[in-house]
């Protein structure tokens, strides 16, 4: 082997290394941060027993927070393909832990509306899917469900800090926990982002691009892959508007559903708040575990997981219209189990099947509108969950809706068909 084949080869090893310390950074970036806004799910029961208020006007908080991340997204995607996204992620975090932090001083609805509805939301947009899908595909070019699968993970185990909060909350009261979690973020995860997030070489990333007036082939998918993607010609396509669907429906009314609501519904199942945060935390842990499974789509397809994570995530849910009390613990904890395997498993693989069709320069912006999508569906589900169960006293209703829309987001997925479309294939690295 030659001098210079030598050289190729160390460059090679040594991005592929860079890559890999990439993915470790955002993985954590997205397990911390998350935990601080996905930890809703604990206070909400303590704030609406601190000040009596109802649980539709609590959970606005946590809608207000999904839309504000949404609406942000596609501005956050365009910022990280622009600038460097180190710096991007440090601003977010440091937004992020401190407006949890000022939480604990909230007193009045207005005040946690502002705080973790607005300010707290920009700073998880700007740490959210899309900024580290962004920074994170260009280093691999294979193995994309490995990769989304790694940073959903990220996202379980922000579920599974659930118990942890709820102990800091048993023991310091919300309030002093709501300044700890914050804090302890920003002061670890800031000086981390700085020092180890790049950007990858354009070598890695450079797209394929068509002559700037081309339109869209219908034809072959050697032509689909050959386009430069911006976010104008992927929103001409019906595949986008299929997956867009998909992710309003999974990861905005089934999953922010769920995780807003899950504890209140053991509570008034009769769990005590710690064996209803435990049975939250089992799901969370079985979540990373789904997560990690969507690396075998890479090898089978992505509908091929896809589907079957969507059947068993409905089987699931279809078991808590018979959890009416405490009496059968098993029953809640097998939800958690078959739930979290389901729903861990869907959202890797639909993020791949939005890299493999619209990979390219434009990506964050891209992800960014699919980012949208499911933030407004989220926007909707706990205000809409809570609301229903103000009126009704009971979450029956809210439960036929998150099967609904497990059933959509599955018939979506399937008819996007990116089975059809073969993922891009190569040599380099990842």
């Amino acid at each position: 082997m030659s001098n210079s084949d030598n050289t190729h080869a160390t460059n090679r090893m040594s991005r592929v290394h860079r890559g890999w310390v990439v993915l470790a950074v955002a993985f954590l970036v997205m397990a911390s941060g998350f935990a601080l806004r996905n930890s809703f799910s604990v206070f909400y029961p303590a704030i609406v027993e601190q000040f009596g208020w109802s649980r539709g006007n609590t959970a606005i908080m946590f809608s207000l927070s999904i839309l504000v991340y949404g609406l942000l997204s596609p501005v956050v995607g365009g910022l990280v393909d622009r600038f460097r996204p180190q710096f991007v992620l440090a601003l977010g975090i440091g937004i992020l832990g401190c407006s949890i932090a000022l939480c604990g001083l909230a007193t009045s609805e207005w005040q946690f509306y502002v705080l973790y509805g607005g300010v707290a939301a920009g700073g998880v947009s700007m740490i959210g899917i899309t900024p580290l899908a962004a920074i994170v595909t260009p280093w691999f070019e294979r193995n994309r469900g490995l990769v989304f699968g790694i940073l959903a993970a990220g996202f379980g185990v922000s579920i599974v800090s659930a118990s942890v909060v709820q102990l800091l909350i048993s023991v310091y009261g919300w309030q002093s926990a709501f300044v700890i979690a914050g804090l302890s973020v920003a002061v670890v995860m800031v000086p981390l982002t700085l020092v180890l997030i790049r950007r990858a070489p354009r070598a890695l990333s450079r797209p394929v691009q068509k002559a700037s007036g081309e339109e869209v082939s219908e034809g072959g998918t050697s032509n689909w892959h050959a386009t430069g993607w911006t976010l104008r010609r992927a929103l001409r396509t019906p595949q986008f508007w299929m997956l867009w669907i998909a992710a309003f429906c999974q990861l905005g009314i089934a999953e922010k559903m769920v995780i807003a609501h899950q504890v209140y519904f053991f509570q008034d199942a009769g769990y005590s708040p710690v064996a209803a945060a435990s049975i939250y935390s089992v799901f969370g842990i079985v979540f990373v575990g789904g997560n990690l499974a969507s690396f075998f789509s890479d090898r089978l397809g992505r509908e091929k997981v896809y589907i079957p994570a969507c059947l068993l995530s409905i089987g699931a849910a279809c078991m808590l219209f018979g959890i009416r009390d405490a009496s059968q613990p098993w029953m809640a904890y097998l939800f958690a189990v078959l739930f979290g395997a389901g729903m861990g498993a869907m959202p890797p693989v639909l993020f791949a099947s939005v890299a493999d069709l619209f990979h390219g320069m434009s990506y964050g912006a891209i992800m960014g509108t699919v980012a949208l999508g499911f933030s407004l569906g989220g926007a909707l589900s706990p205000w809409l969950a809570g609301h229903l169960h103000d009126v009704s006293n009971s979450y029956t209703s809210t439960l036929f809706m998150l099967v609904a829309a497990l059933v959509v987001c599955g018939s979506m997925v399937w008819l996007a068909a990116p089975r059809r479309l073969n993922p891009v294939r190569s040599n380099r690295a990842g």
